[in-house]
Parts: structure tokens; sequence; C-alpha cells
């Protein structure tokens, strides 16, 4: 046997390496997929108690919306997902990982309690019912957060120098298709199987097969870190709290994190509120409204991965993110659009959302590692999910907000939150634009190609 074949491990194993893939992105697949249950529901949960078909909660827009934001509560008012990142960057994958997908399953059986009960009275004006849910929903985002930083490092340390990209945009692929799954199954499933809380009951039970699947991992990262150690003779640089001034004072790092908060901002609450625009502006059916949305994710399973593996072999990783930031931007300002009520328009748009969706995220996410070393990479990504929490706790309120006062009669006018969401979009382009000067300044290799 060669020094070399002793040197070698089981991220230098192609099926090795994407077999832990498959096994992280399946557990945040299912996380996906819970994320966004309630979305299609919308319609029931804000109908009149005992009205569709008995199935109705009572919710007003006003429980709606906060009931979205709460998400990220946790993360954003208490910093759980920032303390998340240093503890996955001092304890490592396996431990943060297993807190993270338990506090997942943790909330979403929380979550499930709260739907399947009545509660008597209010706290803070909204339903008790709604309190609980947000509280279910809150716990459920901090073990969320928590993961995909912890799987975007695993990511990290099983394709650096291999297919990084690539295997990014998977990753990113297969949440999608739990976010498909989520808009397309949802309503359907609640309306056969009794209810808002059956769908609940669904996801929650993905997520205890996504605990059992992320354990199961940890034997391949505990052998992977074993081989490692037994290959190099230098100790790996490990945490320090002195570190964090290089990524404080990393100006790439924060246009990425600025780019991201306004991107997704525009993305993720606008699919919350997607399903009732559809059926209320675009007359679509109820029963096929969340179909539409769900091309979005669709779409970008495709898309993302093959951007990603377009900026492995290629580069243009800050190109990528400014057309995306671009076509997003176009997709709101023709949905604010008075006047423009066909769903065949609506389903051409959503496709070039979807378009978008692709091209930031394969570009983006990848692009981290080129910025800040791998003993801060938890952090740094911990502190992305932290900035864009923000967005994905206020934003939904804010929406939710104006949808209310924007609605006459039952109907809302979609054109107020729908401006608001272009906003975010042109933010985002100035962004990507002053980050792609950036990447010529610093020389962060954002427009060269991952593949070594």
């Amino acid at each position: 046997m060669t020094s070399e074949n002793k040197t070698k491990t089981l991220r230098d194993r192609p099926a090795m390496r994407w077999l832990a893939l498959v096994i992280v992105a399946a557990t945040m697949m299912f996380g996906y997929f819970f994320t966004d249950i309630m979305s299609p529901l919308e319609e029931l949960l804000t109908a009149p108690k005992g009205g569709a078909e008995g199935l109705g909660l009572g919710w007003s827009s006003d429980d709606y919306g906060f009931f979205s934001g709460s998400y990220s509560f946790f993360n954003v008012f208490l910093l759980m997902l920032f303390f998340g990142g240093i503890i996955l960057d001092k304890f490592g994958i396996r431990i943060t990982g297993i807190i993270s997908t338990v506090l997942m399953f943790l909330g979403a059986i929380i979550k499930w309690y709260a739907v399947s009960n009545t509660f008597e009275g209010t706290m803070f004006g909204y339903q008790m019912q709604v309190i609980v849910a947000c509280l279910g929903f809150a716990t459920y985002g901090v073990g969320c957060e928590i993961a995909g930083i912890t799987i975007s490092k695993v990511i990290v340390k099983w394709f650096t120098g291999y297919e990084l990209a690539l295997a990014m945009g998977i990753q990113v692929a297969l949440a999608r298709l739990g976010t498909a799954a989520a808009f397309g199954l949802a309503l359907p499933f609640a309306k056969a199987f009794g209810g808002v809380s059956a769908s609940v009951a669904l996801g929650a039970a993905l997520l205890c097969a996504g605990v059992i699947a992320f354990i199961g991992y940890c034997f391949m990262d505990k052998k992977l870190d074993a081989q490692a150690a037994a290959a190099s003779s230098e100790k790996e640089e490990g945490f320090k709290f002195a570190d964090l001034k290089k990524l404080f004072t990393c100006k790439g790092f924060w246009l990425i994190t600025l780019l991201c908060l306004m991107f997704y901002a525009g993305v993720f609450p606008f699919l919350k509120f997607a399903t009732k625009l559809m059926i209320t502006k675009y007359g679509v059916a109820e029963n096929i409204a969340g179909l539409i949305p769900a091309m979005l994710p669709f779409g970008t399973i495709i898309l993302t991965p093959l951007f990603g593996a377009l900026y492995d072999k290629k580069g243009k990783g800050a190109t990528l993110m400014l057309i995306g930031s671009i076509l997003m931007t176009l997709v709101h300002v023709v949905f604010a659009l008075p006047n423009l009520g066909s769903w065949v328009l609506a389903v051409v748009v959503i496709l070039v959302l979807g378009v978008a969706f692709g091209l930031v995220p394969s570009a983006m996410w990848p692009s981290v590692p080129k910025v800040i070393p791998m003993q801060l990479l938890g952090t740094a990504y911990a502190l992305i999910f932290y900035i864009q929490n923000i967005g994905l706790a206020l934003v939904p309120i804010l929406i939710g907000k104006v949808n209310g006062a924007s609605t006459e009669n039952g109907v809302t006018n979609y054109t107020p939150s729908m401006a608001i969401f272009a906003a975010f979009g042109i933010c985002a382009i100035i962004i990507a634009f002053l980050l792609k000067v950036e990447d010529k300044k610093a020389h962060y290799g954002l427009e060269e190609p991952n593949k070594k």
C-alpha cells in the first residue's frame, strides 16, 4: 500500500462523501417541509371556527402574520442562532447536529399540540392558540436554523476541493423539494385527514426520521475525524474568540450577509402569502392554488445544482448573485402591478423567480468559505442566518399588517405588499454589485472555479 493510499479518508471516496450529503440533505428536506407546512393552510387557519367544512381555526390575518414571523423570534431576540454557531465551532458537528434536530422535533410537537386543541383567552392581543403555536414554531426555528449551519459546515468539510457548489446546490434542491411538497400536499392532506393538525403531525413524523438520519451520519463523521487526525501530523487550528475580529472586520462577509438578508426577505416571506395571493388576485381554485408557489421550489430542484456545477467549473459566483437579484426584483414588480390578473402570467413569473432562487443560493453559500476560514465557518454561517432571521421574523409581520390594512370587504389589494418585496430586490441588486466590486479588490476568488 502506498503512502498516498494510507492518507486517503472517507471524503476522498466519491461514494462516501455523496452518501454523507444524502443523509444530511434528507434531514434538512424534512425540516423545510415542516417550515412551510402551514403556508398553504392560511385559508383554513383564517376561516371562521366551524367554517371551511368544520376545519377553520378562526385566526385573523394579523394572527397568521405574527405566527409566520415567530419562526425567528428566539433566534433573533435571544441570540440563539449566534450562540449556536459558536457552539458548532467549539464543540463540533455531531453534538450541535443532534441538539438541533431534537429541538426541531420538540418544537413540532408543541406546534401540533397547539393546533389540535382549543385554548381560552388571549395574550399580547393574540389568541392563546396562536401564542402556543408560536412557541412551538420558535423552538423549531432555533433547531432548524442551527441544523442549517451545521449541515453547511458538514458539506464544506466533505466537499472542499471537490464539487462544493454542486453539493450545496443539491442540498438546497432537496430542501426546496421539501418546500414544494409542503405546498402541494398540506392542504389536500389536511382536508382528507381532519384539518390543520393532521398536516402538522405528518411534518413532525418526518422530523423524527430526520433525527434518526442525523444520528446515523454521526458515525461517518466520527470515522472521518479519526482518519483526518491519523493522516495529518499538524493539529487543526481550533476556534478562538479572538478570531472573531477577522469575521467582524471582513467587508466581503458583511456584503454576503446583507445580500442574504435582502434576497431571502423577498422570497421566503413572499411564499407565506403566495397561496392566498393566487386565490384572491389571480382567481386560482383553492384546492390547487398552492401548486403555483410550489413551482418555485420545483424549478430550483434542477437549477440550483446546475448553477452550482457551473460555479464549480467556471466560477462567476458574484455575477450569478447579481443576475438572480435582478430577476427577483422584476418578479415582484410584476406582482405589484394592478389589473394583471391572469393565472398564466402568475405561473410564468413564479418560474422566473425560481430561476432567481436557483442562481443566488447556488453561488452565495459556497462563496462563504472563500471569504472566511474553516475554524470560523460555523460562526460565520450562524451570523448570516441570524441576520437573515431578522428579516424572516419581521417581514411576515409587516406584510400581514399591510395586507390587513389593504383588505376591504374580504378582498386584499396586494400592490402595497408586493411593492415592499420589490424594494428588497432593489437593495439586493445594489449589494450584489458592491460585492462584485469588492471581490476584485480583495481577491476572494468569487469569480474563480471551486474545483481544484
